[in-house]
């Protein structure tokens, strides 16, 4: 049954990227509770391309041909977790607090919005699962 694997595809996909939304504001969020902190680093997390590579299956994965090898791409759904990095200060005056509040809190309004749009996606699939459920009534 292909379309209930998809189905349930779908809504894995949409629960991982809910997931990892929420660990991005908690991100963004950290950054500008700290703001005002001297010495500060600011941080952003990143899993965009990991989710990609982890849904591109056009069969040229990447493969480790020796134990000591890094893995080159995360190869299912479940190994997505993202990655936090650091903000250098480039500057070098002040107080060395590399948040631009600015450009957190425009992280934050974009990070909401596709947050939403999972949600909304995820309750179509909802949607559609309890009118098959009830026999297209």
């Amino acid at each position: 049954m292909p379309g209930i694997q998809q189905f349930d595809t779908t809504m894995r996909l949409l629960q991982k990227v809910l997931d990892l939304r929420s660990k991005n504001q908690e991100v963004i969020g950290s950054n500008i509770a700290n703001a005002e902190t001297p010495g500060y680093t600011a941080q952003s997390f990143g899993f965009e391309d990991q989710l990609q590579s982890a849904l591109a299956d056009n069969g040229l994965r990447p493969v480790a041909t020796q134990p000591g090898h890094i893995p080159l791409a995360p190869p299912n759904l479940d190994q997505v977790n993202g990655t936090v990095t650091a903000t250098r200060d480039t500057a070098g005056i002040g107080d060395r607090n590399t948040v631009d509040v600015d450009q957190e809190m425009i992280k934050l309004s974009e990070n909401e919005i596709l947050y939403e749009a999972a949600v909304t996606m995820l309750n179509k699939k909802m949607a559609m699962l309890k009118y098959t459920a009830n026999g297209g009534a």
